[in-house]
């Protein structure tokens, strides 16, 4: 169920318009947007300049990831613990934040398709909430520009295809308050920055995301805009990035997030995931298209990608500060098609579908480390929470 300042959320008085478009007109989640508006935005690099002050956790498209400051104490050198949980990337993908206010357990998720809406809620809500419904959540969404204007958007939360005269983000956007609603689990919405109030125009009317990203404190759960580089879009960020696309054809994925992050050990474990060369031939189709081509074969908003959204999709030369924290090793100068065409055997990049773990040093990079057989990870794929007996909602 959805609280608003405090308050259960009427389900009766909203069945007209649609819960969404009530909640974008609540006072005080438009006080919060504004606010939100209001703030800067927070740019991560692993330069100098935008060092973040702490480790951080990065949360690719179609991921999720999981957080607990409580073992913030567990650290002997405070500057190893992990401070920060964020996302960015969204034109109309949605970033979602579950927070469980009496322990400080926090997800984050970036959302893509309305397919994963379910089985995604609750893949977050079983490290957060432990079966105790009593808690009491914080949640954020933040993400999902104006697509369309309003009045060509239905409400409908058909799938993509179905529903393209709908847009993207507003299904997905429906998608996600409905299932929210129809839970257990007791919802506090303290932002709800989406579709208009994410949403900026130029002269010519064309529409932009007013922020595509954020990060979340994990101490405290104050969340603000963010833009992260590929110097913190780490680890393992091409293999991220092709399991984006390759999960559509891997069935142990299908209508769930991926997993990357190792709560109780703190560390990055990339889940296994498959592709067949299907994979390749699409590289290799659209290697050698226009950048502009290749925005309206591959986004679902072409016009507000922003700059590097082509750039890692195929090869470019990249310029790297030897002098930054960061690495040579985390700045391939190959991208996503590069990588798939030089690696087109899935088996290769996991071999025996186990994962790839990574692990911090004490001097801020990443260690890959091997796979141990006592990790908690099942044959097919998925670690041990994933299961039959996850709490859905009742249709």
């Amino acid at each position: 169920m959805i609280f608003v300042d405090g308050l259960p959320f009427p389900t009766d008085s909203s069945q007209e318009r649609g819960a969404l478009v009530t909640l974008l007109e609540h006072p005080k989640l438009v006080s919060a947007s504004n606010s939100f508006e209001a703030m800067q935005e927070v740019k991560s690099s692993a330069s100098k300049e935008y060092a973040l002050q702490g480790r951080w956790v990065y949360v690719f498209q179609r991921e999720f990831a999981t957080v607990d400051p409580a073992l913030i104490d567990m650290f002997i050198f405070p500057s190893l613990h992990v401070k920060f949980i964020g996302t960015d990337e969204a034109t109309t993908c949605v970033g979602l934040v579950i927070r469980n206010q009496r322990n400080g357990m926090t997800s984050v998720a970036h959302m893509d398709s309305t397919k994963v809406v379910d089985i995604g809620l609750a893949q977050m809500l079983s490290l957060v909430v432990d079966k105790n419904f009593d808690d009491d959540l914080d949640v954020h969404l933040i993400g999902g520009f104006e697509d369309v204007l309003p009045k060509q958007a239905n409400g409908s939360t058909r799938s993509e295809t179905q529903a393209k005269g709908d847009g993207y983000s507003f299904p997905l956007c429906t998608k996600i308050i409905e299932t929210l609603r129809k839970r257990k689990e007791k919802f506090h919405i303290q932002t709800l920055f989406v579709l208009g109030h994410n949403t900026k125009r130029d002269s010519q009317g064309n529409a932009y995301p007013v922020f595509n990203g954020f990060l979340v404190k994990t101490s405290t759960g104050f969340v603000i805009p963010a833009s992260f580089d590929r110097t913190t879009r780490c680890p393992d960020e091409i293999v991220r990035r092709i399991r984006i696309s390759a999960s559509h054809e891997d069935p142990t994925w299908k209508g769930k997030l991926l997993e990357t992050y190792d709560t109780q050990n703190d560390r990055f474990v990339i889940a296994p995931c498959s592709w067949t060369f299907w994979q390749v031939h699409v590289a290799l189709t659209l290697q050698d298209l226009s950048d502009e081509e290749i925005l309206l074969q591959c986004s679902t908003s072409p016009s507000a990608e922003g700059p590097e959204f082509v750039d890692n999709l195929r090869s470019r030369q990249i310029s790297v500060d030897t002098n930054d924290k960061c690495r040579l090793k985390d700045f391939p100068l190959f991208r996503q098609w590069d990588y798939l065409i030089k690696q087109p055997r899935w088996n290769l990049t996991f071999p025996t579908r186990h994962p790839r773990v990574f692990e911090w040093t004490a001097d801020g990079s990443w260690k890959r480390c091997l796979f141990s057989p006592q990790d908690s990870w099942n044959e097919d794929g998925g670690s041990n929470f994933f299961s039959d007996d996850l709490d859905l909602p009742d249709e």
